[in-house]
């Protein structure tokens, strides 16, 4: 080897050309790297062109020590292409592969030559190393042009079975089994001994989501999601109290129906425009400062737990800005109506239920965020009445019964992560509710809930999570109208442990405690244990 080597030294330029020549060098780099696509490949390669002076080189300096030997393989032989972008990239490493293609490229040129008369230009002794490195090469000459030949056949099966040119698809599958555990089911009286026991067995169930994602500059967004589910809900139905439900929780019958339905796109540098026309929900659309348990399949295993129930107001079509420069500070504002898609009276984009919300949120770094957060809702008995979308007891959520609604809402949320394997969340939460129709038309509540969890990360393998979460759900504190306030203090204690399988499979095993549920010390404690499987792809 050592003595070819000193041969190519000794050749004329046409084959040091092929030494340090990178005409196809993105070639034998995407190749020996197996990871750019053929079809990228193909499109870098054939946008290479055929360079006629060495100043179109944007990084070739007449000072650099190979300049000579560069302009005389460009304006002498013609052997020398660069890349897309103008360069050269003469100082990148060469491997055997690099050196191979661009041996092959000059022995192209010289048969070019021999075949137009122009031969003289090389010595007979060139053409005999020449041979001599052709046939040292040829094992690795045929290795390239077989691994392009695999590539390129891979790529056309893949282009010919791709599911869309512009869509890509992603899902999620929950497979749960959970139970409730108690004495008895919760109620609103102080007299306990009216109430029924609670008796539940453990239920299997289910949830699928596929999401078809599509993009029409690479910028924006388009989601259709069809989802499918019957996860058992511990709600008042079952439990007494909406206190128990898990975060996941929902039934159609199994029957796959579009749970969402909005689209994306950048206005400038700064602005995100976002419109949903199905089931938008502002968890979705603005930062809720709980990354580590928001997402219903991957995080908290309840419903109160996953973050400040101030995202759930509103749950329909809308728009939502988010203007984030390039600072700390980001704002967003949104609307959400209801029934849009009703002309009746009492329905509507502006004539029915809506929410609007508006936060300003402070981030310095990815360790550190805080958020200000307003809403400001309204409810009529057409969709029913529900401030706080079945988080809190159901006086909070009815403080005046199913009548006319409107309701201030304040949030602050934050999360601090000192490190990757620790992070601590919060919110806390205020709402004056005023009624407009009904016997307790023109009277005021006022109701208040907080939470704080910890997530502690990698615990016992890479990827894990143990979680806790406590806090107060939503609970009226002030109510001048016949209802009047919840008597005690409610408790949200929840503990689970997310233990990934690999990349695509998650185990969390989990327990929710609800202590005086609805308020209500006369009420026996309700226990939820559950264990969800969540598959993505």
């Amino acid at each position: 080897m050592r003595k070819t080597i000193w041969n190519i030294l000794k050749l004329s330029p046409v084959v040091i050309a092929a030494t340090f020549f990178s005409a196809n060098g993105a070639i034998a780099e995407e190749i020996n790297e197996q990871v750019t696509p053929v079809a990228e490949l193909s499109e870098e390669t054939s946008s290479m062109g055929q360079v006629t002076s060495v100043s179109q080189f944007s990084d070739v300096q007449p000072t650099d020590w190979a300049f000579q030997a560069l302009q005389s393989l460009v304006e002498r032989y013609g052997c020398i292409a660069g890349y897309p972008n103008g360069t050269y990239r003469g100082n990148r490493a060469l491997t055997r592969y690099e050196f191979a293609a661009g041996l092959n490229a000059c022995l192209d040129r010289v048969n070019e030559l021999i075949a137009t008369a122009t031969a003289n230009i090389v010595t007979k002794e060139d053409l005999a190393t020449l041979q001599r490195l052709q046939e040292e090469f040829s094992a690795e000459l045929a290795t390239l042009r077989g691994r392009v030949d695999a590539l390129e056949a891979r790529t056309a099966d893949i282009e010919a079975n791709q599911f869309s040119t512009t869509a890509k698809l992603n899902g999620e599958v929950i497979f749960a089994a959970s139970q409730a555990f108690g004495d008895q089911v919760a109620d609103n009286d102080n007299d306990s001994n009216n109430n029924p026991d609670l008796d539940t067995n453990t239920v299997f169930s289910d949830r699928v989501r596929l999401n078809i994602d599509s993009s029409f500059t690479g910028k924006d967004k388009l989601r259709v999601r069809l989802e499918a589910r019957n996860i058992a809900s511990y709600n008042t139905g079952v439990t007494g109290t909406n206190m128990t439900r898990l975060g996941f929780d929902g039934d159609n019958g199994n029957d796959f129906d579009i749970g969402e339905l909005w689209y994306e796109f950048p206005l400038g540098d700064a602005l995100r425009v976002h419109i949903d026309a199905v089931s938008g929900e502002f968890n979705d659309n603005i930062n809720n400062f709980n990354p580590a348990f928001e997402s219903s399949g991957g995080g908290a295993i309840s419903r109160y737990g996953r973050f400040n129930p101030i995202y759930r107001q509103g749950d329909g079509a809308g728009i939502t800005l988010t203007f984030a420069p390039k600072s700390p500070i980001s704002a967003s504002i949104g609307y959400l109506a209801e029934d849009n898609s009703n002309p009746g009276l009492g329905t509507g984009v502006f004539n029915g239920s809506y929410a609007a919300i508006g936060q300003i949120g402070f981030q310095p770094s990815k360790s550190f965020g805080v958020g200000l957060t307003y809403a400001r809702t309204y409810q009529n008995n057409e969709g029913g009445v529900n401030l706080f979308d079945s988080t809190g007891s159901a006086l909070a959520n009815r403080p005046f019964g199913n009548v006319a609604t409107t309701a201030n809402h304040y949030g602050v949320q934050a999360s601090v992560s000192p490190s990757s394997k620790f992070a601590l969340s919060g919110w806390a939460g205020f709402s004056d509710a005023n009624a407009k129709s009904g016997a307790d038309v023109g009277s005021d509540a006022e109701m208040f809930y907080w939470a704080a969890s910890l997530a502690l990360r990698d615990l016992g393998t890479r990827g894990s999570t143990l979680g806790v979460i406590f806090g107060q759900p939503p609970k009226v504190t002030d109510n001048n109208g016949v209802l009047g306030e919840d008597q005690n203090t409610s408790y949200h204690l929840e503990a689970l442990y997310k233990l990934p399988i690999n990349d695509n499979i998650a185990i969390t095993p989990g327990v929710l405690v609800i202590f005086n549920p609805e308020h209500n010390d006369q009420n026996d404690t309700i226990y939820v244990g559950t264990l969800r499987t969540t598959f993505k792809f």
